[in-house]
């Protein structure tokens, strides 16, 4: 059994050994929480019983009593009866805005405390009455772990009457486990079932398509269905080695060997030049599922609301790990921290410790993906060691990646990158970023459809030289950037340093 449910489990025989008289179990899986509760009763030699609005009380007899439908009449059943063990409420938490039904949950909790009897209250939310917060224990019961998830993998296979052979494209058992984990137990069951019957084996894409639903939900986060690979990004080989290095950071060998959960990487420099591009890639490239984290829907009008929606949005995100969390132009989101308590009464500021903290502590594998044009309006604590694993920054491409860079949006747009002179559109785009090479390209085929012909060498030259390029409207603002990047961050990519070199030769000549 995973560790995940033996604590659970455990929480909860604790709590009832104790004699807690109400617990409240936060789950959306009824049946596994009635398994685990009916294990304990009878481990402990208890009799357990089950009550819901529609029913009224099913005894472990097989007995039911019908007249025990209304809320208040179980709670007075409760206290009266001599039948001791443990009673689950399932779905109790809508009946809680009742003063009344608070007010006798109060009474059974003052009366239970001298008997062998406890009360469950099983819910998919958590919702306390003020007045009974400080009286119920909260347990939020585990989702299945990799051994569970994988029994129902093995019990999918043999349902099917055959011995399937996970991963018939080379993906591990461990693989598929890891796409699962996040999903309950009957969501998982389905998404296997699903997935056998549309590919015929345990397809990855469609277990990750039902965590889209679940991270939709969220309100929070969006989730991506990232079709970017890395081949399709220019250059940034630096960048590409380090995330290929920890391709396989999450699994379990790498734990055996002594490796730590990768934390997460801050992307930082000029904008255009394949930050957010590598940020989808990764997803591609570890086929985890990409959740992009909309700083703007975590701030609510309600106060207290977007304290709970960043840890929400974290929760979620654990949840289905191993998975990346984007945060794209992450100053736009956390700047201004000094004057928040100013500006919105400390909210952006509480926003930004919750998950600074999560990001120093977390033990999850979530991989927490980064990026910032401009480092000046990042808080200086996001930018501490321990934070990320590491700092990269991102600078406008030299001339071998512009080549490579028209070669790959040539090719996408169905044109032979060798019927064109890529060494010279690369000399000739000096100072552009790679989205504004790709604009040139866009902008070179929508000349050439209006005049009823293809794109030609002359009109690639054209369109790049009407251009003007970030570099010389933003000059200062890149050469800040390179400055403070210089001590503080590592280079994304091994070129030439074209750039620093034209820099040095314009001060000469001055």
């Amino acid at each position: 059994m995973e560790t995940g449910l033996l604590d659970s489990k455990k929480r909860i025989e604790v709590l009832v050994r104790a004699r807690y008289p109400l617990i409240y179990v936060v789950s959306s899986e009824e049946q596994r929480v009635i398994e685990t509760v009916k294990s304990i009763a009878a481990e402990r030699k208890k009799r357990m019983f089950i009550w819901s609005i529609t029913k009224g009380l099913e005894c472990d007899d097989g007995s039911c009593i019908a007249d025990l439908r209304e809320p208040l009449k179980m709670l007075e059943y409760l206290t009266e009866s001599n039948a001791e063990g443990l009673y689950i409420l399932k779905d109790f938490h809508p009946y809680l805005n009742d003063p009344v039904v608070v007010r006798k949950l109060r009474d059974v909790n003052k009366e239970l405390k001298t008997t062998m009897k406890n009360a469950l209250l099983l819910s998919p939310i958590m919702k306390i009455p003020p007045e009974s917060d400080k009286e119920i224990a909260v347990v939020d019961f585990s989702l299945p772990g990799r051994e569970d998830l994988g029994i129902i993998i093995d019990s999918i296979i043999r349902s099917v009457g055959t011995e399937k052979k996970l991963a018939g494209h080379g993906i591990s058992r461990e693989k598929v486990i890891d796409a699962a984990l996040g999903l309950t137990a009957e969501e998982a069951e389905n998404v296997f079932a699903k997935s056998l019957v549309q590919t015929g084996d345990f397809d990855i894409a469609v277990i990750l398509s039902e965590k889209e639903q679940i991270i939709r939900k969220s309100g929070v986060l969006e989730y991506y269905a990232a079709s970017e690979k890395m081949k399709e990004i220019g250059g940034l080989d630096m960048l590409k080695s380090w995330l290929n290095k920890r391709s396989k950071a999450f699994t379990r060998e790498a734990r055996e060997f002594g490796l730590p959960q990768p934390k997460g990487v801050l992307m930082i420099g000029i904008p255009g030049c394949g930050k957010s591009l590598t940020a989808k890639a990764i997803s591609s490239l570890w086929q985890l599922p990409l959740l992009r984290l909309d700083v703007g829907k975590v701030f609510s009008s309600l106060v207290g609301s977007s304290e709970e929606n960043v840890r929400r949005a974290i929760m979620t995100a654990e949840s289905i790990a191993p998975s990346i969390l984007w945060l794209d132009e992450l100053e736009k989101g956390f700047s201004g921290m000094g004057s928040s308590g100013m500006t919105d009464g400390g909210t952006s500021a509480r926003v930004f410790g919750t998950f600074l903290t999560w990001l120093q502590e977390k033990t999850s594998a979530v991989f927490v993906v980064a990026t910032s044009n401009n480092i000046s309006q990042l808080p200086p604590e996001l930018l501490r060691k321990g934070r990320f694993d590491e700092i990269f920054y991102i600078d406008l491409p030299n001339k071998e990646e512009r080549e490579e860079i028209f070669s790959i949006h040539l090719a996408k747009r169905k044109r032979t990158p060798g019927d064109f002179n890529l060494l010279r559109l690369a000399e000739r785009t000096r100072g552009y970023s790679g989205s504004e090479i790709e604009e040139i390209v866009i902008s070179s085929l929508y000349d050439a459809f209006d005049r009823g012909s293809d794109i030609t060498q002359d009109t690639l030259e054209q369109a790049a030289s009407s251009m003007i390029p970030l570099s010389q409207t933003m000059q200062e603002e890149i050469n800040t950037i390179r400055e403070w990047a210089k001590l503080r961050a590592r280079r994304a990519t091994s070129g030439s340093g074209e750039e620093e070199t034209e820099k040095t030769r314009q001060i000469e000549m001055v």
